[in-house]
């Protein structure tokens, strides 16, 4: 691949980072160095992507945790393998329950909108299958954060005291006290640079560690979050963890200008991103910094997440196939509906979301793009007593209208946000990548890819471009880096264009590439604290 030789002229200290034998990038550099030393110690591009989750469920509890869910894609033996580690909904958990409490559509917190959590389950079955090193090696590092404390970086203690601010106003419940007392202790949040420590995390990642992560679903772990779920009011049973298996899957791809892109298929919003570059190859994008291209971008992505609004769920209750939905007569057939003036898609608005994102690659060709996710910051504001557990709130992405295709059932999964992508041309890697939050997921994947791929711009650049996010209807957020003239002439095509503040919707991410000769260019971006750890 051909990258302009200069970095992209926005705000960043960040250069691309070269390494020949491995690296790790990340939200969060404790996180990124812990997967160094794994490889370091021996481990491979596997065992460094679940140490790097495991540290990143208790250094960035703001965005993921324990009770969350994961998503994998691993190349390794010379193909790309797929990783599907989201938890279903209670098999207890129906409309009627949740209609029979008054509510018309799905809560954001508390025990409702709780589904079995899948990424202790995705740690095991990772390791277990690949790496060489064993699970209680792995997850050493996370185990002694937790247990020792670390100090805040700048970022995660913005997030971490706007959530605690936040919460303090929704969760006046006993039901939320264990929350307070693991997160906001003092009843603030810790404070940048501030040492934060909880030894029921560190207990509970040794558990994990020590039995393949058969405690959280069949053992200890598992009793007690049955427990306190019988105790509060809880859907979620033991019987669900226990039932409860990963599965892999044969990741998804479309062919874009010579090179293959991979995303999870559904019941994860990758797909989305996939229909957006079919719907835009046809096209020629001649430079990013034109009003046509930005345009496109926008219309093509706002109709891709109304396709997927309609067909992405569970893949057992898919109404449509993914071969149907990116075939030439189906994509032929939607470009119809795309034009020279912004247009609105009813019914669809994307939510926030809260979620960490990691990419690995070692000496031997192995590498990984890892993402999980607690959803909307914290989770559901459940945290199970004495394990530092905080269970995840994935469930309000369920509907309860009987007509839509994402309806709640039991043992269902919901349209899930979080997807790691990848990267290859003519059978071979060229590497991970991702953008974190919500959905702004297949929004940042548009871009980045069309980065790399339409207008050359090197690792670091493609994190640093300015970005849009759209948000509902015509309104579109910007970046301040989007110059004042696209600006215009977006507004003039129709598009309601915001100028998003500092800390706006547009994700973080990070990528690896290799290229023909085994060099690793890795980079990570200024909208997060996240690090490159390489040797």
């Amino acid at each position: 691949m051909d990258w302009t030789p200069t970095h992209y002229p926005y705000p960043s200290q960040r250069m691309t980072v070269y390494a020949k034998n491995g690296a790790v990038a990340t939200s969060q550099p404790l996180a990124a160095a812990a997967g160094l030393e794994i490889l370091r110690k021996g481990g491979n591009a596997i065992d460094a992507a679940v140490a790097t989750a495991a540290v990143l469920t208790v250094v960035e509890p703001t965005s993921n945790g324990i009770g969350g869910d994961a998503f994998a894609l691993v190349w390794t033996g010379g193909r790309l393998h797929g990783l599907n580690a989201s938890g279903p909904a209670p098999q207890l958990l129906t409309p009627e329950v949740v209609k029979g409490k008054g509510l018309e559509s799905m809560p954001t917190y508390g025990w409702l909108p709780v589904t079995v959590p899948g990424a202790p389950a995705a740690w095991a079955a990772l390791v277990e299958r690949w790496g060489k090193l064993t699970l209680k090696q792995v997850m050493e590092p996370a185990i002694r954060y937790a247990e020792e404390g670390y100090p805040l970086s700048p970022v995660l203690a913005n997030y971490w005291s706007r959530a605690v601010h936040t919460a303090k106003q929704r969760w006046n419940e006993d039901l939320y006290q264990e929350w307070f007392q693991v997160f906001a202790p003092e009843e603030s949040a810790p404070r940048e640079g501030e040492l934060w420590r909880s030894p029921a995390h560190a207990r509970t990642l040794l558990q994990i560690a020590e039995t393949g992560a058969k405690s959280f679903y069949r053992g200890e772990l598992a009793e007690r979050i049955d427990a306190h779920a019988r105790a509060t009011g809880g859907m979620l049973r033991g019987e669900d963890l226990a039932d409860y298996r990963p599965e892999w899957v044969d990741p998804i791809s479309v062919s874009y200008r010579g090179h293959e892109v991979w995303e999870i298929p559904p019941n994860g919003q990758g797909l989305v991103t996939l229909l957006a570059l079919r719907l835009l190859e046809e096209r020629e994008f001649v430079a990013r910094e034109r009003i046509d291209s930005f345009h496109r971008q926008i219309e093509a992505i706002k109709l891709a997440f109304a396709i997927g609004k309609e067909t992405i769920t569970d893949p057992d209750k898919m109404k449509w196939s993914v071969e149907k939905l990116l075939s030439d007569a189906f994509i032929r057939e939607q470009r119809t509906r795309m034009g020279e003036e912004a247009r609105t898609y009813h019914g669809v608005k994307p939510d926030a979301g809260g979620t960490v994102y990691l990419a690995t690659a070692d000496g031997e060709g192995n590498m990984v793009s890892f993402i999980q996710s607690n959803y909307m910051g914290f989770g559901s504001g459940i945290v199970v007593p004495d394990t530092g557990i905080a269970l995840q709130n994935r469930g309000h992405t369920f509907s309860l209208d009987p007509d839509d295709i994402n309806v709640l059932a039991p043992g269902k999964r919901t349209y899930h946000t979080i997807i790691p992508g990848f990267l290859t041309r003519a059978g071979e890697a060229i590497g991970p990548f991702g953008v974190m939050g919500g959905f702004m997921q297949p929004q940042g994947h548009l871009q980045v890819v069309m980065n790399m791929i339409d207008f050359h711009l090197n690792p670091q650049s493609t994190l640093d471009a300015p970005r849009w996010c759209w948000t509902e209807g015509k309104t579109v957020q910007v970046e301040r880096g989007v110059p004042a003239w696209i600006v215009q002439g977006l507004l003039e095509k129709g598009h309601d264009i915001r100028i998003a503040p500092n800390a706006g919707p547009f994700g973080r991410g990070q990528l690896i590439r290799r290229d023909e000769a085994g060099v690793l260019a890795v980079a990570t971006e200024p909208r997060t604290d996240g690090s490159v750890a390489a040797f």
